[in-house]
């Protein structure tokens, strides 16, 4: 399956974290996301090296529209994120997840999201990551239908055990020509 053509990544620097910072202030992001302060403090952590996270920015047709990352289940199977997700111990632990968002909320319901992930998620693929996760809030209806388009699908066993989030698995196998 070839690459959406008008989208690619490019890894988060210290420059990019005003834009980032403007795009967490949004009132689309505000509702999903934590704190502002908060999180371009993690996001810096991650560019300084001093997270495993990794961040990218969505780059459609050479201009920013959004934010993506991957994190390792991994590093967060331990007492530390378990107590309150025991969830995470039930995925290998070389499974990646990944988050992401629009930094324009007048770009949302265009299908950029969508191709994006389905984008990132092959390119995660062509790493040699075999399982992909996403876990939106449950009432993040938008979310859920642009990753359920984007090829991501609930994980049966861990439904209705994972509090407010639905954990969701990239599969390769589903076609993708729609989005």
């Amino acid at each position: 399956m070839q690459a959406d053509r008008g989208i690619r990544f490019e890894p988060v620097t210290a420059a990019d974290l005003p834009m980032l910072q403007h795009w967490l202030e949004e009132p689309h992001m505000r509702e999903w996301w934590g704190d502002p302060e908060e999180e371009i403090g993690f996001i810096r952590a991650m560019v300084e090296g001093q997270d495993t996270t990794r961040p990218f920015i969505i780059m459609m047709d050479g201009e920013p529209v959004g934010y993506i990352q991957y994190w390792f289940i991994g590093h967060h199977q331990n007492e530390e994120w378990t107590n309150d997700h025991p969830w995470l111990l039930e995925l290998p632990s070389e499974t990646v997840g990944v988050d992401l968002s629009l930094g324009d909320g007048a770009k949302l319901s265009q299908g950029i999201g969508s191709r994006a992930l389905a984008a990132f998620a092959r390119k995660l693929i062509e790493e040699g990551f075999r399982t992909i996760i996403i876990d939106p809030d449950r009432d993040n209806a938008r979310a859920i239908r642009a990753y359920t388009k984007a090829g991501f699908r609930p994980i049966p066993h861990l439904e209705g055990r994972t509090g407010d989030a639905l954990i969701m698995q990239y599969d390769a196998t589903i076609n993708e020509t729609t989005i």
